[in-house]
């Protein structure tokens, strides 16, 4: 393999205990009823607002109501993030991770579906600029079609230069996996986060389960100079 490409929240960020509180908390307001366990599964996680938002209320809903809507959730958790100062931290083993990864010059990004307010937000707290170009990351900027999709994963092998099947991928959303497997990606890795390892053991495309990044073997690289 010749790059990587992370997914961020439930990935490098393991927060999707806040993503799954807000959302409950909202969809409540949205229908009056949360999301059940199986509906965050299947139709929040790797999705875009817009998407959620959709399912959410039943009907496509106007541009205007999914900036209105989904800035009030987004607020909502990065104040749940600012909260919760002891997790506000990269997943167990990813700054050594990143760091074996700048050092040898191997290709690297994020490709997430957060909206540019989060990630920013990300970028301040995490200072992802020791390790990220950050004109490379990908994130859902309104023209992106939500994973399982292919084209977050295509554009992000793209903005490193390399083809889909020279690059590994790191997701922890089952649509993500899907999305990284449409894209032709060589090799994908799942993060099992907040997930049993159960998820992931029946899906053929998915190589290897970790906990942590400590866990991958960094001979699967090509390294680059």
């Amino acid at each position: 393999m010749q790059g990587i490409i992370f997914d961020f929240n439930g990935t490098l960020f393991f927060d999707s205990h806040m993503h799954y509180e807000a959302w409950r908390l909202y969809s409540k307001k949205l229908r009056g009823y949360e999301f059940s366990d199986k509906e965050m599964r299947e139709k929040m996680f790797g999705r875009t607002n817009a998407d959620i938002i959709e399912y959410a209320i039943g009907k496509k809903p106007s541009k205007e109501m999914v900036i209105k809507l989904a800035k009030e959730k987004e607020s909502m958790y990065r104040d749940m993030c600012r909260k919760d100062r002891k997790n506000m931290a990269l997943a167990p083993g990813a700054e050594n991770f990143l760091d074996f990864l700048k050092n040898n010059n191997i290709p690297r990004t994020i490709a997430t579906m957060s909206e540019w307010d989060n990630v920013e937000f990300y970028i301040k707290e995490f200072n992802l600029g020791k390790w990220f170009d950050i004109e490379k990351i990908v994130y859902s900027n309104g023209k992106i079609p939500g994973k399982p999709a292919p084209d977050i994963y295509k554009i992000a092998a793209k903005n490193l230069n390399l083809d889909p099947k020279d690059c590994i991928v790191v997701e922890d959303a089952i649509s993500g996996i899907n999305a990284a497997y449409n894209a032709g990606i060589g090799m994908i890795i799942a993060i099992a986060s907040i997930e049993d390892d159960s998820l992931y053991s029946s899906i053929p495309h998915v190589k290897q389960i970790i906990h942590n990044f400590d866990e991958i073997d960094k001979k699967l690289f090509k390294r680059i100079y």
